[in-house]
């Protein structure tokens, strides 16, 4: 069975094709949930979730991407959203007037492992947390990224770089012994 022909079957309230397609995806999204959550059972909700989202809008699927990264941009969504609603106390903060510039160098010192910069990633701040794993991670452009989480591209890239600066002072701390 092609893989178009499930989704279609889906549109159609296939419980079979559901649930083939829930199977083929389902782990794989869970990893994506995780990166956000960070707990096993908010991401097991969060995808729960999501997929009852998908089939709920499947209608809406038109095939311009692939379904997985259609799936993907639900799940994300979903895990923002769930830490949105877990925390209690957010502070805006007003980053319109700041000036951008590129900065597309992410290059680190050879003594720092993938393990140590996710371990850093997982310390940044949400608002920026969110934006660099997105960029990072899940290859998104800063248009994109504004659309989900509701930002001007601006601050998108505002965040990006600040991201970016506070993950460069963490792994400065973990390769100067200064940090825990």
């Amino acid at each position: 069975m092609f893989h178009i022909d499930v989704v279609e079957q889906c549109k159609a309230n296939d419980r079979k094709a559901q649930m083939q397609l829930y199977k083929q995806y389902c782990e794989g999204m869970f990893c994506v949930a995780m990166r956000y959550v960070q707990n096993t059972n908010d991401a097991e909700d969060v995808i729960q979730e999501a997929f009852i989202k998908a089939f709920q809008k499947i209608h809406q699927f038109k095939g311009e991407v692939t379904f997985g990264a259609w799936l993907k941009r639900i799940v994300i969504n979903k895990s923002i959203d769930f830490l949105k609603t877990k925390k209690q106390h957010l502070v805006a903060l007003d980053e319109h007037y700041l000036k951008i510039t590129d900065d597309n160098d992410w290059t680190v010192d050879n003594g720092i492992t993938i393990d140590d910069v996710k371990s850093a990633i997982g310390k940044l701040p949400d608002k920026y947390r969110f934006v660099v794993m997105m960029f990072l991670i899940e290859g998104y452009d800063h248009r994109e990224i504004a659309q989900v989480l509701k930002l001007t591209e601006t601050t998108s890239r505002t965040r990006l770089l600040r991201g970016k600066s506070y993950l460069k002072e963490l792994l400065k701390e973990k390769i100067y012994g200064t940090g825990s």
